[in-house]
């Protein structure tokens, strides 16, 4: 326990510093190309039309999926970390650290939604354009300055839960095999997890076990984000995050989505969500807060750091329980 409390520390410590550089070879990509492998030799021999027979076969394929991407990923991760703690266990310290800092993504998307604001601060809405394409899903070609900023936000509200606290929760809890397996369900519904042709029946099986694993983490990281809006400062109004949060947090298809992206709409005094075009089709979606003001780039570091001190947060709470049970 002494060892995976100071792994924890270190490996939060270091994603603060160090992010994900882009020479670094990084497991969540390993994750990507095994789950886009996976698909490949499952979908191979399925006929071309739609059927009720294919509709069935996608679904067990997509369920077959999970399984051989969940077990493959747990037990590359457990070799490595039994091994290298087998070897010395202040060896194993050091690899666990290291996979922690893997997990977690904080400075990662501090970073990349940073460049939007550079772009936008400098006035460039096609190249904000092109950077904020880098961390959403939606269509972007014909954002407005305005659009681009709510993307970027929106992205860095949600992925507080789904890129920060999930991830920190479940390798508190379970170690890197545990945070690596929540990586790998995580990963599995960005790329399969789509309601289109191509993913409606093959990803379900992805999109809703991610729904089941975010569910506790989600509004565990609302009601930590709303504790940073009052500690936040004249920037952030901690009573209109937790008013937004109570009325708008189940207004997304997705039943954790909304959770802190309402908070940081309250936080902000701005408005979020709103229709968005998906590969070429308008998908309705209903506002998230109040339009206090019109969204501003600035607001892309307000998110930034509303998350960065709720993963500050987050991580001390961790450590302090972890503390706790090992006495």
């Amino acid at each position: 326990m002494k060892y995976h409390i100071l792994a924890f520390g270190a490996g939060f410590l270091m994603d603060q510093i160090f992010g994900d550089p882009y020479f670094l070879p990084h497991p969540i990509r390993g994750i990507g190309w095994l789950i886009a492998k996976t698909e490949k030799v499952l979908r191979s021999g399925n006929p071309q039309e739609n059927s009720p027979e294919r509709e069935a076969a996608e679904r067990r394929q997509g369920k077959l999926l999970v399984v051989i991407v969940l077990l493959l990923t747990g037990m590359f991760t457990a070799l490595i970390l039994v091994g290298a703690y087998a070897l010395y266990p202040k060896i194993g310290m050091v690899v666990e650290a290291v996979m922690t800092y893997q997990i977690l993504a904080a400075r990662c998307l501090q970073v990349e939604s940073g460049k939007v604001w550079k772009q936008l601060k400098a006035g460039n809405v096609e190249a904000a354009r092109e950077a904020v394409s880098m961390i959403v899903g939606r269509d972007t070609q014909n954002l407005t300055k305005e659009g681009v900023a709510k993307a970027a936000i929106e992205t860095v509200a949600e992925n507080t839960s789904d890129g920060v606290i999930a991830p920190m929760l479940y390798t508190a809890l379970g170690g890197p095999v545990l945070g690596f397996l929540y990586k790998a369900v995580n990963t599995m519904d960005s790329m399969v997890g789509y309601k289109n042709d191509r993913y409606l029946h093959f990803g379900r099986a992805a999109a809703k076990l991610d729904d089941v694993v975010n569910f506790l983490p989600a509004r565990i990281s609302a009601l930590l984000m709303i504790g940073a809006a009052f500690l936040g400062g004249k920037s952030y109004n901690g009573r209109q995050a937790w008013r937004i949060w109570h009325r708008d947090s189940r207004k997304h298809a997705s039943p954790n989505s909304a959770q802190t992206e309402s908070v940081c709409a309250g936080a902000l005094g701005i408005q979020l969500a709103g229709d968005a075009s998906y590969f070429g089709k308008v998908v309705k979606k209903p506002y998230i807060g109040d339009p206090k003001r019109q969204v501003e780039y600035e607001d892309i570091r307000r998110a930034n750091r509303l998350m960065n001190r709720t993963a500050w947060i987050c991580e001390l709470l961790c450590l302090g329980i972890l503390m706790v049970v090992a006495v």
